[in-house]
C-alpha cells in the first residue's frame, strides 16, 4: 500500500523562490489547460483527452520551464478532472448522488499549485535528492536542478512521487512511498463500536469488556480560539481579505488538526491491537454537517471539526493493520437503551409507535426503565453495534454479553494533550501483536 510522509522546508531563501516559481507556473499552466478543456466542453461537448493537452502546450514556456514529466503530470491532472466531471453527471443522472456536478472552474489569479515529480525524475546523490528543472529555466535562471534532504526514515526505492505542497505561505515536500502491510490475526467476531461526537470526539465501546473516550475539548476550544482571531482581523475588511497574519494562523490551527487526528486514530488502532479486535464498527450519518442544525452556537463549533478526516484515518490505517472496517448510519442510536434492548429503526423507517424505554437526562447521562443512569454516548456506541449485528446482519456470531453496565458506566478517558501527568494521555509507544 502506499503512505505519503510530509515535511516542512524550512527558512531557506533560496529553495523557497525556486519553489514558489515553480508553483506559480504550474498554476498558470493548469489554467491553460482548464481553458483549452472548457472551450472544448462548451462548443463542441466533447471531453478533452489525457494527452491531449501535452500535444496542445509542449512549446510554451509555461510548459518548457518546468520538467517535462512535471508538466505531463499537472495537465493530466487537469484531463482527470474533467473526465471525473463526465462521471458525475452520469451518476447525478441516474440519482446515484444529489448534488449536481458543476464543470472545473479556473484557479483564483495569482495563486500558487501543486508540482509532482514521479520516481524516474528523482536522483539520489549521497543524502540528498537531487529534483530537476527545465531546459528553459535553466537558460533563463542557469540552474537545472535543485536538492532537497532525503529523509533518514525513508529508503530511496521506495519513494514514488515527490510532491512539492503550497500552503498558506509555507512548503511542504510530500514523499508518496510503498509501505509494507503489517496485518496481525485478530478476531474479527471482538467488535468496537464508536460514536462520533463534539465534547466527546470519539466514544468507543468493545464486547471484550472495555470502553473509553477521546476527549475533543481541546480540539473545540482550538476551533474556537481560530474563529475569534479570524473574525477579530478580518473585521471591517473588505470581502477575500487575505494576509500573512491569517496565514499563519490558518497553517498553525491545520497542523493541530492533523496531529488530533493521528494522535486519536493511533489511539484506537492501538487499542484494537492490544486487545484482539479485529472489527470497527463507525456510526456515521452522511451529510451530518451541512444538514445538522442544533443552534447558531453548537453548529459553529461542530462543523468545523474533522471528524470525517479522522473517520477516513481510522479506515486507512485498519487496511494496513488488516481490521475489518465497517461505516453504518446511527439514526435513534442515542435515543433507544442498550441495556433494555430497545427496538433501532434505520433512517426513515421508525414505526409510528416506537418509543424508547429510557431517556438523555442532564450531565451526558441516560437513565434507563430500571432508573439505571449511564453514560450517554457509550449507550449510543453499544447501540451501533448492536445495530450492525442484529438489523443490518452484517457480521454474524458476535456476542454482546460482555457489553456490560460496567463499562457503560466508567469509560476512561483520553486526552490527546495535558500537561497533567496523573490524566490517561497519547502515548506513542511501539504496536504490541496479540499472542
Amino acid at each position: 500500500m502506499y503512505s505519503c510522509q510530509q515535511i516542512l522546508v524550512g527558512k531557506n531563501n533560496d529553495l523557497i523562490n525556486i519553489l514558489e516559481f515553480l508553483c506559480e507556473e504550474s498554476h498558470k499552466l493548469t489554467n491553460m489547460g482548464i481553458y483549452l478543456a472548457r472551450q472544448l466542453y462548451f462548443k463542441v461537448k466533447k471531453i478533452i483527452g489525457k494527452y491531449d493537452l501535452e500535444k496542445e502546450y509542449k512549446t510554451n514556456n509555461h510548459y518548457k520551464v518546468l520538467h517535462s514529466q512535471a508538466a505531463q503530470q499537472i495537465l493530466r491532472s487537469v484531463a482527470e478532472s474533467f473526465a471525473s466531471y463526465k462521471k458525475l453527471v452520469k451518476a447525478y443522472k441516474q440519482g446515484e448522488i444529489t448534488d449536481r456536478p458543476r464543470v472545473p472552474n479556473y484557479r483564483k489569479k495569482g495563486g500558487l499549485a501543486t508540482v509532482s515529480y514521479p520516481k524516474q525524475a528523482l536522483k539520489l546523490k549521497g543524502n540528498q535528492i537531487r529534483v530537476p528543472l527545465g531546459k528553459t529555466c535553466k537558460r533563463w535562471f542557469g540552474i537545472d536542478s535543485f536538492k532537497i534532504p532525503m529523509p533518514s526514515n525513508l529508503d530511496f526505492a521506495d519513494i514514488k512521487e515527490l510532491r512539492i505542497l503550497p500552503r498558506n505561505k509555507c512548503f511542504y515536500f510530500e514523499f508518496v512511498y510503498t509501505k509494507k502491510v503489517e496485518k496481525v490475526k485478530l478476531n474479527s467476531n471482538n467488535v468496537l463500536g464508536i460514536d462520533p461526537g463534539l465534547n466527546n470526539w470519539l466514544t468507543c465501546v468493545s464486547n471484550v469488556d472495555t470502553s473509553f473516550i477521546i476527549d475533543g475539548k481541546h480540539i473545540k476550544s482550538m476551533n474556537r480560539w481560530y474563529n475569534k482571531q479570524i473574525s477579530t482581523i478580518k473585521e471591517n475588511k473588505p470581502q477575500g481579505f487575505w494576509s500573512n497574519r491569517l496565514a499563519t494562523i490558518t497553517e498553525k490551527r491545520n497542523r493541530q488538526m492533523r496531529d488530533g487526528i493521528n494522535r486519536a486514530a493511533r489511539i484506537v488502532i492501538n487499542h484494537c491491537l492490544e486487545n484482539n479486535i479485529g472489527t470497527i464498527v463507525f456510526g456515521w450519518n452522511k451529510r451530518n454537517k451541512d444538514s445538522i442544525n442544533i443552534g447558531k452556537k453548537n453548529n459553529s463549533e461542530f462543523v468545523p471539526i474533522p471528524t470525517a478526516r479522522l473517520k477516513n484515518r481510522i479506515a486507512g490505517m485498519c487496511e494496513q493493520y488488516g481490521i475489518q472496517f465497517i461505516e453504518t448510519e446511527e439514526s435513534y442510536t442515542s435515543k433507544a437503551s442498550f441495556l433494555d434492548g430497545d427496538y433501532l429503526p434505520t433512517i426513515g423507517e421508525k414505526p409510528q409507535d416506537w418509543k424508547p424505554s429510557g431517556r438523555r437526562t442532564k450531565r451526558g447521562l441516560y437513565r434507563t426503565a430500571n432508573n439505571w443512569y449511564i453514560n450517554a454516548d457509550c449507550n449510543g456506541a453499544a447501540n451501533i453495534i448492536r445495530k450492525v449485528v442484529t438489523n443490518l446482519s452484517i457480521l454474524g456470531n458476535v456476542s454482546l454479553e460482555r457489553v456490560s453496565r460496567g463499562i457503560l458506566t466508567c469509560p476512561q478517558r483520553y486526552r490527546l494533550w495535558s500537561v497533567n501527568a496523573n490524566v490517561k494521555q497519547c502515548v506513542f509507544r511501539p504496536l504490541q501483536t496479540p499472542a
